[in-house]
């Protein structure tokens, strides 16, 4: 097992390579860089984006001071010096050749040193670590509540197939399905947010404005009272998905021969269920993990943090997206892919603990 782990850290090394190499290249032909971003400003045709790093909250950064230090002299002129465009590049680290910009960028990565954002003058990892709680909140709570009700129930619905109880839990399970997440979460709020009817929750934020003079015992009913809306509108898709797949596992498991020798001899339904079916069923939802991981705390809660006002990792990468900010694009990337390696590989490992028969030092690799 040594062995095996051994490997697949050694290949993470070219994964994560490969992975900031092509997304350098893109950003390379991408139109519209930092330094296109200020000279429009300057020029007043940036209309999209009135402020440099808009949306960031904190300070402007040394980019954006440059531009408001120059902006008297240079707005309603015919062009751009050429010194201030160099100066520009020169700041942005953008005078040196391509290859030696993603260099010191891969060994300042293999540090954990991002920098410093373009336009917010805060360290990368700052920010990074201001926006993590709230992605943490919203990521644990959904697969809590998704795993937690979808894997009994998709048992449930296996053992009970075609009866009425199947029937109505997978319309339900369908509808579910069938609604975006975003526009549950509108309707959420139209219900009970104040919109229309009543107003039962907060419409923003994790917490109160006097969370602070609260004692502890209400400090947690306001923090759960808080995230109630936005996590049942991010675990509502994830939740019939996860239900289906837990069910349709069980199903195959239970209809193949060993399930039926194992009644021949006696066991109880109990225990052929949880002592032989389930370890076997169990896999490929493990197998989802790593995916439903990534997705519930870096790509799954961008319309949701937006909706509900909640500032996290999802909105943050967004905005430095459309504002340009590679630093931050770059270490989101970054850290987005060493988390989904690394999950993957405790997936993998988690396969000998559900089922000791597997071994992944007898397989080729």
């Amino acid at each position: 097992m040594l062995g095996y782990i051994a490997r697949r850290i050694l290949l993470m090394i070219p994964t994560l390579f490969g992975i900031m190499l092509i997304s350098f290249v893109i950003v390379q032909f991408a139109p519209g860089g930092p330094v296109e971003r200020i000279i429009a400003q300057l020029q007043g045709n940036d209309l999209g984006n009135a402020q440099v790093g808009g949306g960031g909250g904190g300070d402007l950064g040394a980019a954006a001071r440059a531009q408001q230090s120059a902006n008297s002299a240079y707005r309603g002129s015919q062009g751009i010096d050429p010194e201030f465009i160099a100066q520009l590049n020169k700041q942005f680290g953008f005078d040196k050749p391509a290859p030696e910009r993603f260099f010191k960028m891969l060994w300042d990565y293999l540090r954990f040193d991002f920098g410093k954002s373009y336009f917010r003058d805060v360290p990368v990892l700052q920010l990074i670590k201001e926006k993590l709680p709230v992605s943490m909140t919203l990521g644990l709570w959904m697969l809590l509540f998704t795993y937690g009700i979808s894997v009994p129930l998709g048992v449930a619905k296996a053992v009970r197939d075609g009866t009425p109880f199947d029937t109505w839990t997978s319309a339900v399970v369908i509808i579910g399905y069938a609604i975006p997440g975003f526009l549950f979460a509108i309707l959420l709020i139209v219900l009970f947010a104040g919109g229309s009817f009543f107003q039962f929750f907060p419409l923003r934020g994790l917490t109160s404005e006097y969370f602070a003079e609260l004692a502890w015992w209400q400090k947690i009913l306001d923090y759960l009272w808080h995230i109630m809306l936005p996590i049942t509108a991010m675990a509502v898709g994830a939740f019939a998905t996860t239900t289906l797949l837990v069910k349709n596992s069980f199903l195959d498991e239970i209809r193949k021969q060993y399930v039926l020798t194992a009644r021949m001899k006696g066991l109880t339904e109990r225990r052929v269920l949880y002592g032989h079916v389930f370890r076997n069923a169990m896999l490929i939802v493990i197998a989802g993990l790593p995916v439903a991981v990534v997705h519930a705390f870096f790509a799954g809660a961008l319309l949701i943090e937006t909706i509900f006002s909640l500032d996290g990792l999802g909105l943050l990468s967004y905005e430095s997206i459309v504002h340009r900010d590679y630093p931050v694009v770059f270490a989101n990337l970054y850290i987005f892919a060493l988390v989904s390696l690394v999950v993957g590989l405790i997936s993998d490992l988690t396969y000998t603990v559900v089922d000791p028969r597997i071994d992944f030092e007898t397989r080729e690799t």
